[in-house]
């Protein structure tokens, strides 16, 4: 008999519902951030591939100091000011942001094709895109808490910079062998920590709006990610031009 003092329960199939919502609503997202980084990649590559194709681009970006580190300074400025000013910028202003960033990225990589062969290249990236996929797979589906590991990346990340500046004084191939692969082993737990920090911002329920700039500041992360790790593997599998 139905006590009125009671609070009626639920249907069964309520949690079910609740789930499948979430589920729908973090593969969405997700999409979002894996179409997006793409295509902030094949921006980079084709501007990568027009400077270095271009004697011009290449005499403009890397025979002049003031034009490479002004390219640098503003990446750097649009990485901090992306996320500062997240809630006020429009969505459409926070793609064309890091489409505008994807570019500058690709203008300032267009040496690597004078460096290293397009073979190296190839191999490279399709190794990256790898380890990439599987850590990305890993950070999606565990259930484990990454966060403490994303931390000590990030404490890491600053020694390595440091580390980077003072291997440029010193010259000294055997610390930029430790720093690759430093910089790998770093890159590899950044891209599962920033993986499961999306996928827990998409459960998070937020609203519609914001949630579509997140997942654009998910797809930055996870390019920058891809990035990194593709240049430090790029030094330690790269020898010069063929």
């Amino acid at each position: 008999m139905y006590n009125q003092n009671q609070s009626p329960q639920p249907p069964s199939y309520y949690g079910q519902g609740y789930n499948t919502s979430v589920t729908n609503q973090v593969s969405a997202v997700m999409r979002k951030v894996y179409v997006r980084m793409f295509i902030g990649l094949l921006i980079s590559a084709f501007c990568a591939l027009g400077v270095a194709s271009s004697p011009a681009m290449i005499h403009l970006i890397y025979g002049n100091s003031f034009v490479y580190w002004g390219m640098f300074i503003a990446m750097l400025a649009m990485a901090f000011i992306i996320p500062a000013r997240l809630t006020k910028m429009s969505t459409t202003a926070v793609i064309l942001c890091f489409c505008l960033f994807a570019a500058l990225m690709g203008a300032s990589l267009g040496s690597i094709f004078l460096v290293y062969s397009i073979g190296t290249i190839t191999s490279t990236f399709f190794i990256t895109a790898g380890v990439f996929g599987a850590m990305s797979i890993y950070g999606y589906f565990t259930k484990a808490n990454l966060a403490k590991i994303g931390t000590y990346c990030i404490m890491a990340l600053f020694g390595l910079i440091i580390a980077s500046l003072v291997n440029i004084f010193l010259k000294s191939s055997g610390l930029e062998w430790v720093i690759s692969i430093v910089g790998v082993l770093l890159f590899v737990g950044l891209t599962a920590w920033d993986t499961q920090y999306v996928k827990r911002m998409a459960e998070a329920n937020l609203e519609p709006s914001m949630t579509d700039k997140l997942a654009t500041m998910g797809a930055m992360n996870l390019y920058l990610d891809f990035i990194n790790l593709f240049l430090f593997l790029l030094r330690i599998f790269g020898g010069g031009r063929d």
